[in-house]
């Protein structure tokens, strides 16, 4: 399978005259060049042309011969074509990395919820992520559970962002950070509100990506853990499950 784009391409090409959009999706279609579940694909296929019209003007793949109907643009050249199927290839990959990402983060929620549970609370993952992964229950008491997971990197850190407008929203002392450090063996890293915030402040923590994420960057040296520099070192909060009560 391959972009509306590029199949309109294709279908340009071989037909070396203006076809109507709909005409261009329904050849696509018939030689398997797309896949959609959307129930107005036609709609998708014009849209798709028109803004690479509207933003690449002289330089779109397209020219618009009457309302609704294109024709590949003759200047349209095979350097540019491949740079298209480049980026479809990047976009490819970056996609699959999201998944690959998804997969490894629920993973992690289902680690914690175990552990949790092998500990007595009373745990269970939200079905809607509005901040909150995992609400658990312990003598009547609840805690709200953010859980953060990330593979050991080449440069032997561990790497975690939060959203800020998340943060902010769960600002109180039964809010709990649980890292999950997934090396050669898994760890769990558990912060409580409060000691992200100092981390924050003492600026151990950074804010990137426009004032939008924390980040925290974590390394584990000789079975001690470090926070942000070498200087701050963290160790209590490993595996310390005791500390969400």
């Amino acid at each position: 399978m391959t972009s509306f784009k590029l199949a309109a391409i294709k279908i340009l090409k071989e037909s070396k005259e203006p076809l109507h959009y709909d005409e261009i999706t329904k050849r696509a279609l018939d030689q398997n060049l797309i896949e959609t579940t959307g129930q107005t694909p036609e709609a998708t296929m014009n849209a798709q042309i028109a803004v690479d019209i509207k933003v690449k003007k002289e330089n779109s793949a397209f020219i618009r011969s009457k309302p609704g109907c294109y024709i590949l643009n003759p200047n349209y050249s095979k350097l540019l074509e491949k740079e298209e199927k480049d980026d479809e290839k990047i976009k490819e990959i970056e996609s699959s990395e999201n998944i690959s990402t998804q997969y490894i983060g629920k993973a992690g929620e289902f680690l914690v919820t175990s552990e949790l549970l092998f500990r007595g609370y009373n745990a269970s993952i939200m079905s809607v992520d509005e901040g909150i992964d995992i609400v658990a229950i312990k003598n009547e008491r609840l805690y709200n559970i953010q859980v953060k997971t990330s593979n050991e990197n080449k440069f032997y850190t561990y790497i975690f962002d939060i959203r800020i407008t998340s943060f902010e929203r769960f600002n109180n002392s039964n809010t709990f950070y649980i890292l999950v450090l997934k090396g050669k063996e898994i760890n769990y890293l558990i912060l409580p509100y409060l000691e992200i915030k100092k981390n924050i402040d003492l600026k151990n923590i950074l804010v990137i990506n426009k004032d939008t994420r924390y980040r925290l960057n974590i390394k584990i040296r000789d079975n001690k853990l470090y926070l942000g520099n070498k200087e701050n070192n963290c160790s209590y909060f490993l595996n310390n499950w005791d500390l969400i009560k």
